[in-house]
């Protein structure tokens, strides 16, 4: 099955003997009716001339490549793969059948076995005479089963009676023997991702050894026995490569084994065990996948998920061992997380001439006895002359699996999962799929559990980095954001502000699921992040509204701020400064309790700290002051909390007018002897106070005598206005005249 694709003449099952017939296959087929398909076969697949007497059908597992061979290669080999932008195509002399061809990793080396006895070499390297060199097996008497490049120069021969480890020396034109292991051998199967060629022994084939190959190194690891289901009544091969194969799951490598009777009395059909094989220790059986049928099956690895494809229902499943299931101790048993559906229907285009290619595609036979599959996820048909990758639908599984909690479980665990969770949870905020609060808050803590692990990945990275530790340590990488990170950015604007928009659900509703999703990342200790927007169309300082003064005033610079009111800085349209510098998630809870006139609830939030003090949510409250007077007193409360936003506190109760409500508290802090006097003064003389300027210049001038031991303005302070308005209302002799002991 691996080596070759049959002739179109012989019937192949697609990867799995065993018993016909079997349960099930009416749901099967009904399913498949159903639709909601949840696998499907690439959009663009490698079209090959098809296998016939004449042409030969080859697939090379490490490059995914598939090669036709016609007529031995005298007439042409044309190789092609999913990967692969251009094909290669090459002549080379007819010397016999052609049993295994396959390039080395980069196409550098092509090898061809042609003989039971030795491979033939041709190279592939520019300005290199392509001239074919032969390397026979060192074994006496064994025969080649087959061979595997384990990287660019390095390739293994399976003999019958062990294997050879050689090097390729393309500039010499010939192999250098590195190791070799003698051990009696049925056959052989090979997994490039993990570099593991695996040898069945024994007479009944169920003594597995693995080899691990790596920079020119071969390492024998733990042999293991696979557990057939009763113990055999002669003593010949009872364990078919048809029913192994070995993918990595999960970052893991596995071997499965497609069991077809369960050990068990009580249970009926197939299944298929999952033995983990790491690099050191025992293998060890671990999961267990009910197929609940019998009949022909085929297995492929997609995105780690195990699919079983049923040939006498057209059917497939899918197994996720990431999910929890029934353990009995020692290895845990899985049932197919959705119901068996079939592929999504394939057309096949019609080629030749305009005239013909204008007709309708063909409808592909799909779970044709003559697809061979190949691990991870390769279909190849070898009677139409199509390759294939299958590819796991995720939009069907959300109609599948209703289970919201599982539903999250299964999808974060996917490649391309982040617009399809958000779409779910969007769904399940809105009519008429809306959830209860405690699946929403259980949704919730599902994403944010992931959002942590990769902000804790992220921190401990940079830690490394900055302690200087990475060099020491070139093994050390970034931490990768898959999709299954959802941060607040995408929540808020794929989710709770389109929510929160609608105004379809109760406010109620809104405010405790705006609330939950706020719980869940003070739970998961996540800070909650500040949003930049920009300002538009704003010209100049007076087109703000006076109640967006004092935001601005705690976001802008004191340099800012001065050109601002000076009239000499301009805000362009897309000036990035804090015009609504807020906790955007904090916004949308205000924004909704406003709309509805909640403020007492508001309060009891802010009194209760259920809203986190910050700078932004502060100059949010300050903003809503004109519909809600008491939200300034809330947002002075709130930055005095703070204890770090005294300046702050200073600039709002001055463009407030409170001028000696600013002055008690900036000497209440011990200030005061800092502070510039043309702000305070300022800000009293806009109060059109007399009474309130001449107690803030008085105050200024004995601040001037007790640090200076004289009570006038240095030209620094730029006072010279406010020394002339004073003189003017209180008249000259009113200054403080110098004091001297």
């Amino acid at each position: 099955m691996s080596r070759e694709a049959p002739p179109p003449g012989e019937e192949e099952a697609p990867g799995g003997g065993g018993e016909e017939g079997g349960g099930g296959g009416e749901e099967g087929r009904a399913g498949a009716e159903d639709g909601g398909c949840y696998l499907a076969l690439c959009a663009r697949p490698v079209h090959f001339e098809k296998a016939n007497p004449v042409n030969c059908v080859f697939f090379d597992e490490a490059n995914k490549q598939v090669f036709a061979v016609r007529s031995g290669g005298a007439t042409g080999v044309v190789v092609k793969g999913l990967e692969d932008r251009n094909p290669i195509s090459f002549r080379m002399e007819d010397k016999g059948e052609v049993k295994c061809i396959k390039f080395s990793l980069g196409n550098k080396i092509l090898a061809v076995q042609r003989t039971l006895k030795s491979v033939d070499f041709l190279n592939f390297i520019p300005d290199s005479p392509q001239l074919e060199y032969t390397q026979e097996c060192k074994t006496k008497n064994a025969n080649i089963l087959g061979f595997c490049w384990t990287s660019s120069t390095e390739i293994v021969f399976i003999t019958d009676q062990g294997i050879e480890f050689y090097q390729v020396l393309p500039e010499k034109r010939s192999l250098k023997l590195l190791k070799n292991q003698s051990i009696n051998v049925n056959w052989y199967m090979y997994c490039p991702e993990s570099s593991v060629i695996l040898l069945s022994t024994t007479v009944l084939g169920n003594v597995l050894q693995p080899f691990y190959f790596k920079s020119g190194t071969m390492s024998k690891l733990s042999k293991f026995e696979i557990e057939l289901p009763a113990a055999p009544k002669s003593s010949k091969l009872s364990l078919s490569e048809r029913d192994i194969a070995m993918a990595t799951i999960y970052g893991q490598l596995y071997v499965l084994y497609l069991r077809h009777h369960s050990r068990t009395s009580n249970s009926t059909g197939a299944e298929v065990v999952l033995y983990h094989l790491p690099r050191e220790g025992s293998c060890k059986k671990t999961h267990i996948l009910k197929l609940n049928r019998t009949g022909k099956f085929a297995l492929n690895v997609v995105d780690n998920l195990v699919v079983v494809h049923h040939q006498d229902t057209e059917t497939s499943v899918i197994f996720d061992i990431k999910l929890k299931a029934e353990f009995d101790g020692s290895t845990t048993i899985h049932q197919f997380v959705l119901p068996p559906r079939s592929i999504q229907p394939y057309q096949i285009p019609v080629a030749g001439p305009a005239s013909v290619t204008s007709q309708s595609p063909v409808p592909c036979k799909l779970y044709s006895s003559s697809w061979i599959v190949f691990q991870p996820d390769i279909i190849i048909s070898a009677s139409e002359g199509y390759l294939w990758s299958l590819q796991v639908k995720l939009e069907p599984v959300v109609n599948l699996l209703l289970d919201k909690g599982k539903l999250m479980d299964f999808l974060l665990q996917r490649k391309e999962c982040k617009m399809v969770i958000l779409s779910v949870c969007s769904q399940m905020l809105s009519e008429p799929e809306r959830g209860s609060l405690s699946v929403i808050a259980t949704v919730f803590d599902k994403l944010n559990h992931e959002y942590k692990k990769y902000l804790e990945a992220e921190q401990s990275y940079t830690l490394v980095v900055e302690a200087g530790l990475s060099r020491s340590n070139p093994l050390l990488k970034r931490p990768v954001r898959t999709q299954a990170v959802i941060d607040q950015s995408d929540m808020y604007t794929h989710v709770l502000s389109v929510f929160t928009e609608k105004k379809e659900a109760p406010h109620k509703f809104t405010i405790a699921v705006l609330m939950e999703y706020i719980r869940s990342l003070n739970q998961f200790q996540i800070a909650v992040q500040v949003k930049y927007l920009y300002a538009k169309y704003i010209t100049s300082f007076h087109e703000i509204t006076w109640s967006f003064r004092p935001v601005l005033v705690m976001c802008l610079s004191p340099l800012q701020y001065y050109l601002l009111d000076c009239k000499k800085l301009v805000l362009r349209r897309t000036f990035d400064f804090f015009l609504h510098s807020q906790h955007y998630l904090y916004e949308l809870v205000i924004k909704t309790l406003v709309q509805h006139n909640l403020f007492y609830m508001l309060h009891q939030f802010l009194q209760y700290h259920v809203l986190s003090d910050s700078k932004p949510l502060a100059c949010l409250l300050l903003s809503l002051e004109s519909i809600y007077p008491p939200a300034h007193q809330l947002s002075l409360d709130m930055l005095k909390r703070l204890s770090t936003a005294n300046d702050e506190i200073v600039e709002v109760l001055l463009s407030k007018h409170q001028v000696l409500a600013a002055l008690r508290f900036i000497r209440g802090i011990g200030g005061h002897d800092s502070i510039s006097a043309r702000k305070f003064l300022d800000a009293a003389k806009q109060a059109e106070d007399d009474m309130l300027f001449y107690t803030i210049f008085r105050f200024f001038e004995q601040r001037n005598q007790r640090l200076r031991g004289n009570p006038s303005f240095t030209p620094g302070e730029h006072c010279e206005e406010h020394v002339t308005f004073f003189k003017q209302v209180f008249g000259e002799q009113a200054l403080m005249k110098p004091t001297t002991f």
